[in-house]
């Protein structure tokens, strides 16, 4: 919510990123911008609510939030209740974890101090891990061939 212009910088590969310090730990946060979140900022920086408040997004609450996302929830007929927190899981299981991304780079994004946080959300993730021993078992396999 406190995102400014400031904070998107190019990074060491010359695309945007968010360089910022953590509002809970303080520590320095350097991520790079994928491109939909890239649409997200381009979109709301000019809303005339994050104009006054000089930040890339309208400022509302945790529980407005979670108020639009019951909304977006009904109208996509999901039973789920979904919040802010489920959202950040979602992201750190189904977007990063699943699709690849090293449980360190997940910690890192998620601003997790200790791994073993983040490691709660890989738990969840059997189809990850038995699509990576699939891809094991295909490399010795071919080895064993050559």
């Amino acid at each position: 919510m406190n995102l400014t212009e400031d904070n998107i910088n190019f990074g060491i590969d010359g695309e945007l990123w968010i360089v910022k310090k953590r509002e809970k730990t303080n520590k320095l946060l350097r991520i790079p911008i994928l491109s939909k979140a890239k649409k997200l900022i381009d979109k709301y920086k000019v809303n005339p609510k994050s104009e006054i408040n000089g930040t890339i997004f309208p400022k509302i609450s945790n529980q407005k939030l979670n108020s639009y996302l019951k909304e977006v929830a009904d109208i996509c007929l999901i039973k789920k209740n979904l919040t802010f927190h489920l959202a950040r899981h979602t992201f750190a299981t189904t977007v990063t974890l699943t699709n690849g991304v090293p449980i360190e780079t997940v910690s890192q994004l998620l601003g997790h101090s200790r791994i073993s946080t983040t490691q709660i959300y890989a738990k969840v993730i059997e189809r990850k891990v038995s699509d990576d021993m699939t891809l094991l078992k295909e490399k010795l396999k071919l080895k064993k061939v050559n």
